[in-house]
């Protein structure tokens, strides 16, 4: 028998329901529906399903897994409408990943609004191409000890890491991830940089032009910067710079030019999931290291290269008297020059203006 309880299990509820009647008792179907505990009668015991490509499947439901559950409460047939006769209608699935995706189905009916979302991420475009390894709500959130989202924060990454298990494993050893797993909430994990549940990635359009915007998300927040003497001043700084007004005007000017890797965002400085203390030896962009990592880009680049970066700190007479000096003169030199010019012309035009 596929797809369905085993023989011995229906001829048990059918005993079952058969006694029921024989006290007197109104039968389920008759009440309605069967409350929660009708269901757990059943389901605490390991139930085994075999499905048409022979994969087998336990259904059962953990003590107490429903009561430490954002769920509970809530009667198991609003999740399994299917089950509410007893004994349940045959339902045949060719696989166990297959009735898996048809119960996270149900997850839409209440929670709609995150569906949505859901619907131009990587997960769901990597379903819609018959992809059944592409995780459900179910994967990320689990079928019935559902605890809140992000509660605790370590459980984010730990999820992720259940399919992405080399991404997460440099994101534990990085900075970020560290902090992560001490639960601490001003750090980003997983889905504060990809999204919850409009799930992006760099597979995506817009993802790399998008990079400062996301990394400035948290750089740019003084209540959180504040608590770690960081600056907050990293995003306006690397606009500021070569790399950073190219960037944007790439990505104003869009595809194909916002795509174009040609210039520098902060995960080709300071990467993506292994991102290390500025001052931890194995930072690329500690000044011993930051040499090697222009070279990625720049492959001629000399041990010097790196001094005409200002390393996100803004031009001061203390720390780059030269650059202060050029910049100063140039804030005056620009302004007499256009000043002068249209000085000249409005000359011009008087003058034009009494020959007459």
């Amino acid at each position: 028998m596929t797809g369905m309880l085993p023989l011995s299990v229906l001829c048990r509820v059918a005993v079952l329901a058969g006694l029921v009647a024989c006290l007197g008792v109104a039968p389920l179907a008759a009440a309605g529906q069967p409350s929660t505990e009708d269901c757990l009668a059943c389901h605490t015991e390991p139930i085994e399903v075999t499905f048409a490509d022979r994969g087998r499947q336990t259904l059962q439901v953990g003590a107490g897994e429903l009561d430490g559950s954002v769920h509970a409460g809530i009667a198991c047939v609003d999740c399994h409408p299917e089950t509410r006769d007893i004994p349940h209608p045959e339902r045949a699935f060719a696989s166990s990943r297959q009735f898996t995706v048809a119960a996270s189905e149900q997850c839409r009916r209440c929670h709609f609004a995150e569906y949505r979302e859901t619907i131009e991420s990587v997960h769901e475009r990597a379903a819609a191409r018959g992809d059944l390894t592409a995780p459900l709500c179910v994967d990320c959130h689990g079928g019935h000890a559902i605890q809140r989202a992000g509660q605790p924060r370590s459980r984010v990454a730990e999820a992720c890491g259940r399919c992405h298990a080399r991404a997460a494993t440099t994101f534990d050893a990085s900075v970020h991830g560290q902090d992560v797993a001490q639960n601490i909430a001003d750090v980003p994990t997983c889905t504060d940089c990809h999204g919850a549940h409009q799930i992006a990635g760099p597979g995506m359009a817009g993802w790399r032009s998008s990079t400062p915007e996301i990394c400035g998300d948290c750089h740019s927040d003084p209540r959180r910067m504040d608590k770690y003497g960081l600056s907050t001043n990293v995003l306006t700084t690397y606009l500021a710079d070569f790399h950073g007004k190219t960037a944007a005007l790439r990505s104003a000017a869009g595809p194909p030019h916002a795509e174009q890797t040609l210039v520098a965002v902060c995960s080709d400085c300071h990467g993506t999931h292994a991102v290390a203390r500025v001052d931890s030896p194995s930072s690329p962009v500690l000044r011993a290291n930051v040499a090697n990592t222009c070279r990625r880009c720049h492959a001629e680049a000399g041990s010097q290269f790196p001094e005409a970066w200002l390393s996100h700190y803004e031009p001061s007479w203390q720390r780059t008297p030269v650059l202060m000096g050029v910049k100063t003169g140039y804030a005056i030199l620009i302004p007499f020059i256009i000043g002068g010019m249209a000085l000249q012309i409005l000359l011009h035009l008087w003058r034009m203006a009494m020959n007459r």
